[in-house]
């Protein structure tokens, strides 16, 4: 096995390691101890694994001891990088935000003040939501409400 020199290279590695074995993200997701949709998130360079997620997650997809300290690393967070992703499904995420993004804030700032939802104090749940025109996509996202402070 080769020794991983990068965040980079540990996240290459856990997404051929998973596909190859046939691992959905929601059993990756058990072994670690987490939601799936943060432990995808983490698998994919976004979050910081402790030691013991990290473990189980290098003994799952049987990934050598080298990428532990990656996994452990605090990583550079959003890394899209710069206009409109060229991924379909991203680019509609980025379409739902530019379209309604505008309307989301103001109703934010209507009902709670002046202020930001939090990222960081965040939850997310992704589930299939069976309807007769076709399955829908259901996300639920709650980010705990950070008021601006005045000083």
């Amino acid at each position: 096995m080769p020794v991983f020199e990068s965040r980079e290279e540990v996240t290459h590695a856990i997404i051929a390691a998973r596909v190859a074995r046939g691992i959905r993200w929601a059993d990756v997701a058990t072994a670690v101890g987490r939601s799936k949709e943060w432990t995808t998130a983490a698998c994919f360079g976004q979050m910081t694994f402790s030691a013991g997620e990290a473990e189980a997650l290098v003994a799952l997809l049987e990934l050598d001891p080298s990428a532990l300290p990656w996994l452990q690393t605090v990583p550079y967070k959003g890394t899209l990088g710069g206009g409109a992703p060229d991924d379909p499904l991203l680019y509609r995420w980025y379409e739902m935000i530019s379209v309604y993004g505008p309307a989301i804030k103001e109703l934010i700032h209507e009902e709670f003040g002046d202020g930001i939802m939090s990222a960081i104090d965040f939850k997310m749940h992704i589930e299939r939501e069976p309807d007769p025109a076709g399955d829908r996509v259901h996300v639920n996202i709650s980010g705990k409400f950070l008021p601006y402070k005045k000083y």
